[in-house]
C-alpha cells in the first residue's frame, strides 16, 4: 500500500474499518484507570444510573476510534497530528460485546497558510455498533505533509 498525503484527500471521500468487539473487561479496565464512575465499573450500580446498565466511558469509545483510525489511515500516512478536536458527541451507550465500526469522511481540505509543505484536512468520524446505530461522532482538523515535501 502506498503511503497516503495531503494530496491523497479529497472532500467527500469515505473510509470504513471495524468491525471491533469491546469486551466487558475491557470497558472495566479502562474506566479503573481513567474513568471510575460507576455506570464503567459495576453491573449493578450502572442499573442505578441513567445509561440503565454497564457501559463503556465514552473516553473509551474515543480511544477505539482512534486505534482503527490510527491503524486503516493514519500510521500509512504522512500525519502530523492535529490542533485539537472540534466537536465529540456520545449518542448511544456502548455495552459489553458491541461490535464497533468507524466511518470516515474527508469533509474538506486546504493547504497551510503559514506552512507551504503541509495541509489540512477536516473530518468526520461516525462509530457505529452492530445495529447500525450512531453511538458516536466526531470531528476535528488534522494536518498532514504534501507529497512534493
Amino acid at each position: 500500500m502506498s503511503r497516503i498525503y495531503f494530496e491523497d484527500f479529497a472532500a467527500g471521500q469515505v473510509r470504513e474499518w471495524g468491525p471491533r468487539t469491546v469486551t466487558r473487561e475491557e470497558i472495566v479496565a479502562f474506566a479503573s484507570e481513567f474513568d471510575p464512575q460507576p455506570m464503567h465499573l459495576d453491573e449493578n450500580a450502572a442499573k442505578k444510573t441513567i445509561l440503565g446498565g454497564l457501559a463503556a466511558s465514552g473516553w473509551h469509545s474515543c480511544a477505539v476510534m482512534m486505534r482503527m483510525l490510527c491503524d486503516g489511515l493514519l500510521l500509512n500516512s504522512s500525519s502530523q497530528g492535529a490542533p485539537g478536536i472540534d466537536e465529540v458527541k456520545w449518542k448511544k451507550p456502548v455495552r459489553p460485546g458491541d461490535a464497533l465500526k468507524v466511518r470516515h469522511t474527508v469533509l474538506d481540505t486546504r493547504e497551510s497558510r503559514s506552512r507551504p509543505s503541509t495541509g489540512l484536512v477536516r473530518h468526520q468520524c461516525e462509530v457505529f455498533n452492530q445495529r447500525g446505530e450512531s453511538v458516536m461522532e466526531m470531528r476535528f482538523t488534522s494536518m498532514f505533509g504534501k507529497r512534493s515535501s
